[in-house]
Parts: C-alpha cells; structure tokens; sequence
C-alpha cells in the first residue's frame, strides 16, 4: 500500500463501534438485524441483508418470511423491526425504511461509506477477511497429457484452476495445486514403439542390458512432438501395431526398466514444453504428480477393497456396485477390466485415497463438464467404500467448451485442433492491431520502443484471453472472438488494463502538480456510487470462494471500472476548488486502482506502467 494512504482515527468512530465496518457489509448489518430481530421473535436466520438493486443499498426481507409465524403483517413486522434501531443507530444510514408488502431497504450514510473507505485503504487486505479454519485443499488442475502438445481445450482447465488456487490462497486456505499429468497411459506404449522402430539399437530395448541407462534422452521435444502423432494414426489404423503398443505399455507399466527410463525422458521433455506453454499464464503447480504416482497406492487399495467385500467380479472384471439417491443399481465403478488392466476410475480412486491420507478436506477437480459421470462414480465410490471421510468435500468443477463461429468446439481452417501456443500468438497479434490503430496509439504508446510495445501487446493478449474466457460462467459453453476480446471497450480484459493504467496517470499528475491526499469524505454522488462499489470486494471473493465461479469477480471489476469512469466524469479533481475534498477524491482513486489492481492480480492478470 501507499505510504499517502490516510487512516485518521478510524478504528474508534462510532460508525465503526456501532457496525463493524472491518466485516463485509452484508455480515455486519445481518448482525445488527440479528440483534433486533431477537426482539420481536424473528428467527436469526431470517434476518440476512444482502445487497439490493432495487433503489437502496441493501435489503431484508425476513418480515416477509415470519409473518406466517408471528400472524402479523409483514409491513407490521417491519416497521417493529425498525423501531428497535436507536437514533444512533438510524445515524449509521441515509435510508431504513418499508417498501412493498415489507421489505426492509437499507442504505448507509456518506459517513459510514467514507468511514468504511478510509479503513480499507489504511489495510493492505482492503478489509478481506482470512477464512477462520483453514483447510487443507487440493485443487486438480491443466490435467495436460505427456507427449502431446497443448491445445485450446487444455486453456480452460488451466485459467480457472489457477484463479480459484489464488483466490483461495488469499482468502487463508491451504492449497495444493496438484498438474495430474496424463502420463500412463496407452500413449506412452505408442511412443515407446516409435522411438523402437526409429532407433532399434538403443540400450532401452535391449533386454540383457544390466547398465544405466543414458542420461540425456535420445529423442528431442521436436522428435517427440512429430512420432506421437503419426504412432497415434498407425494405431487406430493397423491393430497389430496396436497391439504392440498395448503390450508396451503393459510392459512399463509391470516397471520394465528400460521402457521405465525411456519414459522418464518423455516426461521431463513434456513438463519443459508445458511450462513453457502455460508460462505467459503465470500458472503455478505445487505438484506435477501424474496418473503414475498413484499406481503404488492401487495394488493394496485394490486389495483391500476385496477383503471388505465392497470390490465384486463382475464378467471377468472388478467392480464397486453404486446406487443412485432412490436406492437403484447405476453404472458400477471400473477397478480392473477383464483383461487385468486397470482404468481411469482406478487410478482418480487411488489418488484421492493417497490425497485422504495427506488430511486432505476439499479435493476440486477442473474438468471439462463431459467427465461429469466419471467424477459422480468415483466420488461416490470413494465415500461409499470409506477412502474419504464423509465430511471430506469432493467437487466436480466442471466447465463448458470453447467453440468456434459455428457453435462447435473450436478448431483450425483445417479442421485441427489450435495448439495453445497458437491462441497466444492470435491474441498477440489482435493486440498488436487494436494498439497500432490511429486512436489508441495517440493516446496510449506514441513513441514507445517496439520492445515495449511487444511487452504490452503480450501483457493486453492475456488480459483479453483470461477475461474473455473467466468472464462466462464456466459451465457454459462460449465463442472464441479474440478480435472483440482485445478491444479497449465494453467487458473486456484490455478495458480493465487501460481503466487500472489510466488511474495510475491521474495518481502520478496529481502527484506531480502537488495534489495531497486525505482522508476519503463524500458528496453524495458519483463518489458515493464508487465507494459502495468498492466496499463489495470481501462479499464478492466470499460467494468465489462458495461457488467456485470466478465470473463473479470479472463482472465485479468492471462494475469498478464502470463506476471510476462515472466518477472521474462528474467530479472533476484537478478543478476542485475545496481542497479537502480534492484530496479526498484523490485518496478514494487510490482505494480504486488498489481494488483493481487486487482484483486483476487474481485473475492472473499483470498491468502494465503504460499502454
């Protein structure tokens, strides 16, 4: 925070020893009804404020719903409720009062919103609260295969993961973000025989080799990224090569130790390229476990589930029996297919019994909404058998598709599927146009090396990518239009860039014509409008925390930008004659751009100096 910030007796006022004005607004003023509601028999749990949009600030409806109960009116009810706030407390609001058949509307006073103002900016949290019991959660991310490039079904995955991880590390949680590469699968007996039959002679395929094995791979990232997809083809073309790469992988699997090193090499040649991939993303990974470090937990597990009779043979195979909530038989689980392998139900239950074992509380999984069925048969596997607690949460966080023009999942001109890298390098050059064009480039970049230039283009492209894609529900489905998501107007995330950017200017003019901040009063306009947009912040991290929706904080932002916009426009601070007020606008622009800059930081978004 800045060392200008201004906190003037702020902790002792007595809006904030009346409300406590460090809480979220809605927490605090429910208290307050609380208190009141007890009075007049109203059940707590009926005296919640929430936000309104219907002319006040906030709004109660509980005389609604225990007016059946009481046998009064609802209007009655409410004007009881009201009648039991003292003259100091109706000072804490510029409106407590009935509408309709009795809702309670409820707006604060330019004071308590200045005073809430000055607080927030005195606090480097911006008066967000840290959750009071941490736990402990693993958050299932990228999900990305070893040996296959990213693509732009893999962006998804990884932009929410990573906004839900650091949202939930800044609201106090213990987070482990958990890659889970794919690398274990048939792919990896594909490869093998590809690298086989170009280099037949390679110590790996001899079987009396007794040696180490060669620390440098022998394949290249381009080598692999040009046999995987032609062992891919010849696979699903020819069974016999098929079956080779089956039993390859059969084989490693059994932990043959030459194939075991060969695919050590691929791993790490994978891992290099996706950190490269997911790097303009600033995406980070506490593990980068993949399906291989569970296969140790699958044997005993197995073992065990057969011992408490909750694994059955089923036509050769081994399965869990599941039921839906009427009690009727569904699809079972999958442990071992009839021809002893193992499936992908296998490996997610034995991950989740190794993640219970390390006191894991929440385990989030960022998948693609198709898996859906998977997910609900694993998880309910998982508790029905015992692997989890049943107060261990376990949560499908699924998400739509990115679709091209046509409405389906997006693809190139020839109908392959974008390599992730090469929706960066669209975005980059959509950004490069919009701020080569004649009106952005004479207000923002005039005269920037092109160095610059290329860090901001970079800087606006992954702005537009992450909102774009963060600002749709993630269960819905949406079009990719990298040409609308760069532009600097409307809800994008160039918009914000350019809103955070330009507040930043006005700070350091303001600076540099000797404009002193002070502490944050109101008028009653346009500034008030952006305080109380400002002071919904911990409220609007709270329900991201709840429901898992990072949308809610991209509408938030620019709700913000909206309001600054609004506000710069009708108090003009540089002609301000009054100059309290004038320092005091100048101290709430700076409560703005730290929400913003916040808010951004959250989304994984960097703002440039300049744009």
């Amino acid at each position: 925070m800045s060392d200008t910030h201004v906190n003037e007796g702020a902790s002792t006022s007595a809006e904030t020893e009346l409300l406590n004005l460090r809480h979220p607004l809605e927490r605090a003023l429910t208290e307050l009804f609380e208190k009141r509601a007890q009075a007049i028999g109203i059940p707590l749990h009926l005296a919640t404020v929430f936000q309104s949009n219907k002319g006040a600030d906030f709004q109660c409806n509980g005389a609604l719903a225990s007016a059946k109960a009481l046998k009064r009116s609802p209007r009655d009810i409410a004007q009881l409720w009201i009648d039991q706030f003292s003259p100091e407390e109706r000072s804490l609001f510029s409106a407590l009062d009935i509408a309709g058949p009795g809702f309670i509307n409820i707006s604060l006073s330019d004071a308590v919103l200045a005073q809430r103002s000055n607080l927030a900016l005195a606090d480097d949290r911006l008066l967000c609260d840290t959750v009071k019991q941490p736990k402990k959660i693993f958050i299932d991310f990228g999900g990305y295969n070893v040996a296959k490039q990213l693509h732009i079904g893999h962006l998804r995955s990884t932009i929410i993961g990573e906004t839900l991880r650091r949202v939930f590390v800044f609201l106090g949680e213990e987070v482990i973000g958990d890659v889970h590469l794919g690398d274990w699968g048939t792919q990896m007996g594909m490869l093998i025989e590809a690298v086989r039959e170009e280099q037949p002679h390679l110590p790996y395929f001899n079987e009396s080799h007794k040696g180490e094995y060669p620390v440098e791979s022998p394949i290249s990232l381009a080598d692999m990224n040009r046999l995987y997809p032609l062992a891919s083809t010849r696979s699903k073309e020819d069974p016999k090569v098929r079956a080779q790469a089956s039993e390859a992988t059969a084989k490693l699997q059994a932990g043959h130790r030459g194939y075991t090193a060969l695919w050590r090499h691929f791993v790490n040649l994978s891992i290099a390229e996706i950190k490269r991939d997911i790097a303009p993303f600033g995406v980070h990974f506490d593990l980068w476990h993949g399906e291989s470090h569970a296969q140790p937990e699958i044997t005993p597990m197995v073992e065990s589930l057969i011992e408490q009779g909750e694994a059955q043979e089923s036509d050769g195979a081994l399965i869990i029996p599941l039921l839906n909530a009427k009690g009727e038989e569904i699809v079972p689980l999958m442990l071992r297919k009839s021809d002893g392998g193992s499936t992908y139900h296998t490996s997610d239950l034995a991950t989740i019994s190794m993640r219970a074992k390390e006191q894991a509380e929440e385990m989030l999984y960022v998948v693609d909404a198709r898996q859906e069925m998977h997910f609900k048969q694993v998880f309910q596997a998982a508790h029905r058998v015992g692997i989890v607690s049943e107060s261990a949460h376990l949560e499908h966080i699924k998400f739509g598709t990115i679709n091209g023009e046509d409405g389906r999942p997006f693809k190139t001109r020839s109908g392959g599927t974008i390599k992730l890298r090469e929706v960066v390098e669209m975005a980059i050059e959509a950004a490069q146009r919009r701020l080569n064009e004649g009106e952005m480039q004479s207000q923002t970049l005039k005269g920037a090396n092109e160095e610059t230039r290329a860090a901001v283009a970079q800087s606006v492209a992954v702005a537009a990518i992450k909102f774009g894609d963060l600002s749709n529900h993630r269960a819905s489905d949406y079009i990719l239009r990298l040409e609308d998501f760069c532009a600097f107007e409307g809800k994008t995330g160039p918009y914000l860039l350019y809103a955070a950017v330009r507040i930043k200017s006005i700070l350091t003019k303001a600076d540099e014509r000797g404009i002193k901040r002070s502490t944050i009063q109101l008028r009653g306009g346009a500034d008030r409008a952006l305080a109380l947009e400002l002071s919904k912040l911990p409220t609007v991290l709270t329900q991201v925390r709840a429901k898992k929706t990072p949308h809610l904080l991209c509408e938030y932002l620019f709700n913000v930008s909206q309001s600054f916009s609004s506000f710069y426009q009708a108090c003009n601070i540089v002609r301000e004659e009054d100059l309290a007020q004038q320092g005091a606008w100048l101290s709430l622009v700076s409560l703005c751009l730290e929400t913003l800059n916040l808010g951004l930081e959250l989304l994984g978004i960097e703002v440039p100096e300049r744009m």
